[in-house]
């Protein structure tokens, strides 16, 4: 696939996530398999956009006073630690590509079934908060995959966070987990791609288009379909290489 087509394509699907407030590895990871890049490019690759389009999104979010400190302290703790093992832990291909598969086929699911109806929150079991987030941590640094897709679903359908509660720490949480999993992926000696820089801009330009979309009248519903597509496929074509 040419340079330029995986660079739009994933514009495109940071544009689309920045619009559900997420910053988008799991479709950087989709979008990555579809193109066939090499299993030890994929992770360092994703976890860098990751950092790039999450960390603008909490930029944005900084002065907004939208996300719970506490809660956000009992997840991002375990996570961090957690992640930064994933990424030192380096998995044969096959079963790295049968994983993140895994992963991404569940995300496009949860996309599907995800509701965002805003419903009222309760206060979370701290030991159960952080023990998501260690999980969550793990995965993503095994995979590249920064976990909000699987977190906003998640804190919502425990009752945890309302949907604009779990949108809003999604951006955060992923932007620690994704720097802390690159340290340990580049630890491990895996390297992104030469091509990082160009697909970093591509990510960056769709995260603040997606920003200015995300406060007008978007469908999410819509979104939420055309990410799940994209996943399932990419999710597929990665589980059966």
């Amino acid at each position: 696939m040419p340079e330029v087509v995986v660079a739009a394509l994933i514009g495109a699907v940071s544009l689309l996530y920045a619009t559900a407030g997420q910053a988008g590895g799991s479709a950087f990871v989709a979008v990555m398999g579809l193109a066939a890049f090499p299993a030890a490019q994929l992770r360092p690759t994703a976890l860098l956009l990751n950092v790039v389009a999450a960390g603008y999104a909490t930029w944005r979010l900084r002065a907004s006073g939208a996300v719970n400190p506490r809660t956000f302290a009992l997840l991002a703790i375990p996570s961090v630690a957690a992640a930064f093992i994933g990424g030192l832990l380096v998995l044969d291909e096959r079963v790295y590509s049968g994983l993140t598969g895994s992963l991404l086929l569940a995300a496009g699911v949860l996309l599907v079934v995800k509701r965002s109806a805003v419903r009222p929150a309760r206060e979370p079991e701290p030991g159960l908060v952080a023990l998501a987030g260690a999980t969550k941590g793990l995965l993503s640094g095994l995979t590249g995959v920064g976990g909000g897709v699987f977190l906003a679903p998640l804190l919502i359908g425990l009752g945890w966070m309302s949907a604009r509660e779990a949108a809003a720490i999604s951006p955060p949480f992923i932007l620690c987990n994704s720097v802390v999993g690159l340290a340990g992926v580049l630890l491990s000696g895996q390297s992104a791609s030469s091509l990082t820089p160009l697909y970093a801009a591509a990510a960056l330009a769709g995260a603040i288009i997606g920003w200015v979309i995300a406060r007008q009248s978007m469908s999410e519903r819509a979104t939420r379909l055309v990410l799940a597509a994209l996943l399932t496929f990419a999710g597929l074509r990665l589980a059966l290489r």
